[in-house]
C-alpha cells in the first residue's frame, strides 16, 4: 500500500513561481519513478516531469527550462519547482509513483494550480 499526498497548489500570477511537493508513504520499493502529470478540463492527462530513483529526469517540451523536478529519497518526497508560470499551465496536477518491477502505478488526489492575473 502506497499513499501520495500533494501540497503547494493554489493561485499564482503569470510570471510567478510555485513549488509542489508530493510525499509518499507505505510499502515503497526502492526502484521507482516519481513525478507529476496534469489535466485541464476537456484535455487528456499529460506528463509534466518525472524523476527516477536513480536520478534520471524527463520533462514535457512545454515546461523545459521553466520547471525543475527533484527528489529526496530519504524522505520519499518529490518536488516540482515551477518558474515563469503561464496561464496555459493551469490544471490539476497529480503526483504519480511507478514501481519499476511489476509496473504498478499509484496516484495522488491532485492539487489545483491556477495561473491568472
Amino acid at each position: 500500500q502506497v499513499q501520495l499526498v500533494e501540497s503547494g497548489g493554489g493561485l499564482v500570477q503569470p510570471g510567478g513561481s510555485m513549488r509542489l511537493t508530493c510525499a509518499a508513504s507505505g510499502s515503497i520499493f526502492s526502484g521507482n519513478t516519481m513525478g507529476w502529470f496534469r489535466q485541464a478540463p476537456g484535455n487528456q492527462r499529460e506528463l509534466v516531469a518525472v524523476i527516477s530513483s536513480g536520478g534520471n529526469r524527463n520533462y514535457a517540451d512545454s515546461v523545459k527550462g521553466r520547471f525543475t523536478i527533484s527528489r529526496d529519497n530519504a524522505k520519499n518526497t518529490v518536488y516540482l519547482q515551477m518558474n515563469s508560470l503561464k496561464p496555459e499551465d493551469t490544471a490539476v496536477y497529480l503526483c504519480n509513483l511507478r514501481v519499476h518491477i511489476g509496473g504498478t502505478y499509484y496516484w495522488g488526489q491532485g492539487t489545483q494550480v491556477t495561473v491568472s492575473s
